[in-house]
């Protein structure tokens, strides 16, 4: 059975650049690998102690069961004032939950992003690293800044630039293989 990444952009917006790059990574995912968008952030009520419950919203349990699902997660986030989108941290508040054994608890993640200006959301990369660090993933070091998203893609979808290409690819390829080791105790026991 191949492995398969959950693939969360932090924009909600329709033709959004990282849903494109996450378009764009699953063009590159190693052989055995797929790649799932989740797309359903809009869903997600703002997170509220009081309503971290069980039962849990329907749509709180959809993000954690598709992330406990998933042998690793693959985020694309754009930057909204120099960090995280509010959408991407109020998913990740509500993933966090329950606190330590949570679906994110040991994860292989990596962050990539896309903006329309020159730095690519580094910022907001380093910030959802940093976050999902404390959550308790296994967060992949690397990043993949895609700055002037606007024009760094091809009509077929994929990256223009090759270096942006290759360093993906790269990227992705560390993901998958920690996904792989992360699953293969799970397999044996």
């Amino acid at each position: 059975m191949g492995l398969r990444i959950l693939g969360i952009s932090g924009s909600l917006r329709e033709g959004s650049h990282n849903t494109n790059l996450l378009r764009a990574a699953a063009r590159l995912l190693p052989s055995g690998v797929e790649l799932a968008l989740y797309d359903s952030l809009r869903e997600l009520p703002p997170y509220d102690a009081d309503r971290d419950v069980q039962p849990a919203d329907p749509a709180v349990e959809r993000l954690r069961e598709a992330i406990g699902d998933a042998d690793g997660v693959l985020i694309a986030t754009p930057e909204f004032n120099g960090s995280i989108p509010g959408v991407l941290k109020n998913a990740l508040d509500w993933a966090s939950r329950p606190f330590p054994e949570n679906a994110l608890r040991g994860k292989p993640v990596a962050v990539i992003g896309a903006s329309t200006g020159l730095f690519g959301a580094v910022w907001a990369q380093a910030e959802t690293r940093k976050v999902l660090g404390i959550i308790g993933a296994d967060v992949i070091d690397g990043e993949l800044p895609v700055g002037q998203a606007e024009a760094a893609f091809a009509d077929d979808g994929g990256l223009l630039d090759s270096d942006q290409r290759v360093a993906l690819a790269e990227l992705i390829g560390v993901l998958a293989a920690r996904a792989g080791a992360a699953q293969a105790p799970a397999a044996r026991g």
